[in-house]
């Protein structure tokens, strides 16, 4: 549990003064912590970031009027905090301040200065998780780690008391937050671990410190900056480099690249995947459209049979890796079973649409690989088949090629193909090119006219996939389409 002495000294650099708080103010407790004023809640800690358009330090007064107990602050950034509006006493934390006055209102705002507020938090994070006694499991991966999160926490939640990332916190700005977030009671958190550069996950698992960590696959993400598939794989396996000598490495063995990782680490290795030689391995499988997917999973030479809520034949190697960690974690099969039987599908989603149609709603994010696995999904489905791309980013020297590579697959796949943006109408041009009809791609100026058209053409027995890279917000176009249950009530 944070308290406002513990979070001077984590934040403190090694050279400063500590600075010792008065018995009254030192143990007043701080929940959570947050980077946006929206999200602040009372008692917690107010991180002033400044990125590259918003500067944090500029909702320092809405933070605190949403009941923040603290907020930590660039030293010299505020030169008269007096002046921020606050609606309550500040006092002003510093380690150039030596003792705080006994006499200071437990109910101030507390300002403390430090040299950069991003650095402050990883130090802060950083010796609040060794502090922690609990098992920390990071996932990474260029598809599927929201989802595995999502999964692996989900099943271990009946037995074991779980804490994860809330949505795909997962960079040097969010991660620390969940960890932060950890409570005594937490056995085991799940983290979610992105990377932009190479650097980032050894960052991260500085931070978080996990005995185990899952590498989902290694993809064409992130292109626009690591340029080679090559050198993103070697950046995801800065996970499994961190890991302790009795830890454990759960690697995809069907990615040849996730395989190689088990060279570079020192943790005890775990692999799933559909071929023989994993660990653990899947056959059988069945996909039942969007009632989920059914397989038979073999370990040690024993069977079972299972039927999970998760859509897409994709999603075996999500409940693979997820009953991974079970095992490792000595789980009976029956807790494992049960658990991901109470999982529930995350991202990809599927809502009544207008006209009757059927909706899969995939918009959180898009690279090349999730694209085409959303389309595999697409092509198990009974009906006729729609989809809709935006833009998809960061793919770099890749862009035009990986757009193109799901306009192949698309081709195969649908009925009717609607693309909006400069990047996506490769995606229609590369369908029209491998044989897909002109008359069945519609490439549009902007979404206004993709969610004009489709309102006029659903219809029932449609399934509709709505897919795009975050900065091309595809949800606008799910949002519009979506058949809400107080819209037919």
């Amino acid at each position: 549990m944070l308290s406002l002495q513990t979070v001077v000294d984590g934040v403190r650099i090694a050279s400063e003064p500590r600075l010792q708080l008065p018995a009254a103010l030192a143990n007043l407790p701080i929940t959570g912590a947050c980077i946006d004023s929206r999200e602040a809640s009372a008692d917690g800690l107010f991180v002033a970031l400044q990125g590259e358009r918003v500067d944090g330090h500029d909702f320092i007064a809405a933070a605190a009027a949403r009941g923040v107990r603290a907020a930590l602050v660039q030293r010299g950034r505020l030169a008269d905090p007096s002046q921020l509006g606050l609606d309550r006493p500040f006092v002003l934390l510093d380690p150039d301040q030596g003792q705080i006055a006994n006499d200071a209102p437990a109910n101030a705002f507390f300002l403390i200065s430090v040299d950069l507020p991003l650095a402050a938090m990883h130090r802060l994070a950083t010796r609040y998780r060794q502090q922690q006694d609990l098992v920390v499991v990071g996932i990474t991966g260029s598809v599927g780690k929201t989802s595995t999160k999502e999964v692996l926490a989900a099943m271990l939640a009946p037995t074991m008391r779980t804490h994860k990332s809330p949505r795909s916190y997962n960079s040097e700005n969010t991660l620390p937050l969940v960890v932060l977030g950890i409570e005594p009671e937490h056995q085991i958190a799940v983290l979610e671990m992105g990377i932009y550069n190479k650097g980032d996950l050894a960052l991260l698992t500085t931070i978080a410190q996990p005995q185990i960590g899952i590498v989902t696959n290694v993809g064409a993400s992130h292109l626009e900056r690591m340029h080679t598939i090559e050198n993103v794989a070697e950046a995801k396996s800065e996970l499994v480099q961190a890991l302790p000598a009795d830890g454990w490495a759960i690697l995809n063995y069907d990615d040849q690249r996730v395989r190689a990782m088990q060279q570079v680490t020192k943790a005890q290795v775990f692999t799933y995947g559909l071929d023989p030689e994993a660990d653990l391995w899947a056959d059988n499988i069945e996909s039942r459209g969007l009632d989920g997917i059914g397989f038979d999973a073999h370990y040690r030479g024993e069977q079972w049979h299972i039927k999970l809520p998760l859509i897409g034949l994709h999603s075996v190697h999500t409940a693979l890796a997820a009953a991974a960690v079970g095992i490792v974690l000595g789980l009976s099969w029956d807790s494992l079973i049960q658990g991901l039987r109470s999982s529930a599908q995350l991202r990809l989603l599927s809502y009544p649409a207008v006209g009757g149609a059927t909706l899969i709603d995939d918009t959180y994010n898009a690279s090349p690989v999730s694209c085409i696995a959303a389309l595999n999904l697409l092509a198990e489905l009974q009906g006729r088949r729609i989809a809709v791309f935006g833009d998809m980013a960061e793919l770099g020297p890749h862009d035009e090629s990986g757009h193109r590579l799901v306009g192949v697959r698309a081709a195969d796949v649908v009925d009717q193909l609607y693309v909006v943006g400069e990047k996506a109408r490769w995606i229609g041009e590369e369908a029209i090119e491998v044989g897909l009809p002109a008359e069945q791609v519609h490439v549009l100026p902007n979404k206004a006219a993709v969610i004009a058209a489709l309102q006029s053409t659903l219809q029932a027995n449609d399934y509709v996939l709505v897919k795009g890279s975050r900065a091309a917000a595809m949800e606008d176009v799910a949002n519009a389409l979506q058949v809400r249950p107080e819209a037919t009530a």
